[in-house]
Formats: structure tokens, sequence, C-alpha cells
């Protein structure tokens, strides 16, 4: 891997061959006989033939090998597909520095304070505080890192995790990093030095960041982000490489919480359709009838005939619907 930008699924294979696998997978369509993979969901990848059409599930063989350069962040996609995204899913991707600002504004609700316990602010920029974080009076670390986060029409993810700024390709070294994510595994850092308490903390920081997004393409540079983002602390604070069986439980961690989904819609992209019931009369003569979704014709989200999608509650231990935990 030459910086933090690109992430090759070529490089994820040599680390670990199971993990590429579960950083594919749809777990809202997966069932114990049969695995599905995310979608496509972009028509930008069609010129390559078979198995890139747009609802095609994104496969280990269609991203490794030879096709191993297929998939590629936003600032190394060229001029017109960038445009062409923006016009046709107004995909906008969203600078460091105002991610910063953004994430700055929860943290200074959850602390109390006017300033960010983080960083300090400046012009298109930041200066990271160094000093250890301190927790208002009845407030604890360990709340902080179980606070649940959601960043909607994730992308790439960059208000979770700040590998890198999605608008320059600029490397932000890790000390410098602002994501919701980041500042949790910093938390982590600075309170645990215990190796095997340590890596239950950054469990529990993973399970309580989410993330929903359409594009599958950008779905997966999301999920390989944060598992290099864990890869990134553990190898900081340890000095050494996790093991495979941690990274694979950081990527089934990560494969539920950020998940593909309409957005407006709570369900898998495109998987309302039209019902076609055929009768026949006595002659033998058919008439079919043909039913729209009733939550597209009605702008109702509990009423689509979609696949709504899934996420898992790691506090109780059980799936729910996303749209279950709207109020």
């Amino acid at each position: 891997m030459n910086s933090n930008t690109d992430i090759l699924e070529n490089d994820i294979q040599a680390l670990d061959s199971k993990l590429m696998s579960i950083i594919l997978v749809d777990r809202t369509r997966t069932t114990k006989d049969q695995t599905h993979n995310i979608i496509w969901a972009t028509d930008n990848y069609v010129q390559l033939g078979e198995g890139y059409q747009e609802w095609d599930e994104i496969t280990e063989e269609r991203v490794t090998g030879e096709n191993g350069r297929v998939l590629r962040p936003r600032v190394d996609k060229s001029k017109e597909e960038q445009e062409y995204r923006s016009r046709n899913k107004a995909e906008v991707f969203t600078s460091a520095w105002i991610c910063n600002c953004q994430n700055n504004l929860v943290d200074k609700a959850w602390f109390g304070t006017d300033d960010s316990p983080f960083n300090t602010e400046v012009e298109n920029g930041w200066i990271s505080k160094t000093e250890p974080i301190m927790f208002p009076e009845g407030k604890t670390w360990k709340d902080y890192v179980k606070d649940t986060r959601l960043e909607m029409a994730c992308g790439e993810a960059p208000y979770l995790v700040s590998r890198y700024n999605v608008i320059t390709g600029e490397d932000i070294p890790i000390n410098d990093r602002v994501g919701l994510l980041d500042r949790k595994l910093r938390i982590v850092c600075e309170n645990v030095d215990d190796e095997k308490d340590w890596y239950e903390w950054a469990k529990i920081a993973y399970q309580s960041i989410y993330g929903f997004e359409w594009q599958g393409d950008n779905l997966v540079l999301a999920r390989e982000a944060l598992l290099y983002t864990f890869i990134d602390y553990y190898r900081m604070k340890f000095g050494k490489e996790p093991s495979k069986v941690q990274n694979r439980k950081i990527a089934e961690i990560i494969s539920w919480n950020l998940w593909q989904m309409d957005g407006i819609k709570g369900v898998i992209p495109n998987s309302c359709h039209e019902a076609v019931q055929e009768e026949f009369d006595l002659f033998g003569e058919s008439t079919k009838t043909i039913t729209k979704c009733a939550g597209c014709e009605k702008d109702d989200i509990t009423k689509h005939n979609g696949t709504y999608c899934i996420i898992k509650d790691w506090e109780k231990g059980k799936t729910v619907r996303f749209i279950d935990l709207i109020k």
C-alpha cells in the first residue's frame, strides 16, 4: 500500500485470504444457507463487462487479482467521473477540516464545553491537542467510547475515520486524525494499556459507530478504511500487527455497522418493485394485476415492498430493521 488513500484489495487478500469476503458481504440479504454481497449500485463500471453491471454483486474476483485496481477513491477518479457521480447520485465529499468542525460540534455538546477537547480549529485546518482528554463530572471515558454515532450517506466515511483527506488525497498522521471513530480510539489508547483490554474496548468503539451508503464501491472503500484504521492504532499502541482473528472480528463488526441502503426508503437500493398477480378464468383466459410499491406511491417509509435493511444492536445481541429505529 503506497499511501493511506488507496487501500489495495490485493494487499488485503495478502494480509488474510478471508478478509475481503467479510468486507464485501451484505448482512441484510445473507442467510445461514446463502451469502450475498453488496451490489455495485452505480453504472460507473459497466464498460468492464459481465459482473460489473449496476445491480451485480461485488465479488472478490471482480476487485482482486488482475482487477486489483478497479476500485479507486474519489480523489483518484477522473474529473469527468467525479462530475458524473455528483450529477447522477448527488455525490459530494467533504474536506477534512469541515468534517473536523462538524465533529467538534458533536463533542462540544457531549462534553458541555465551548472548545473541542481534541483540537483547536484554525483557518481550513486544525491543531491537535496532545494532553490527555479530561471528562466532565458524571461522565467517563467509557461513556464516550460507548456513545452511538452515525454518518448518513457516508461515501468513503470521512466523518468516521480520517486516514486521508478525501478532497486532496493527502495522508493525515494518526495523531492528527479527527474522525468520530478516531476520537474514540484515541480515548481507548489514552486509558487502556493492557493489550487484551485494549482490544475489547476497540471492539466496543467499532460497535458504536454506524454509516450507510448507496454506492457499493464507496461502501467497500469505507469499510476498508475502517479496517485499516484499527490496524493503524493497534500498530501504534503495541508496535506490532494485530492477529488474523482480531482483524476478522473487526471486519465483521464493520460489515454490520456500515451497510448499503437507500437512505430515503430504508431498503436495499432499487429493491422496490411492481408485484404482478395473474389469475385465470374458467376458459383459461388470464388477467394480470400489477401492484406498485405502496411506499413509493405514498412516500411512506414503512410501506415499501423492497428489502428493508437490518443492522446489529451489539449491546442487546440482536438484529433490527433500521427503519424501526426511526421515531
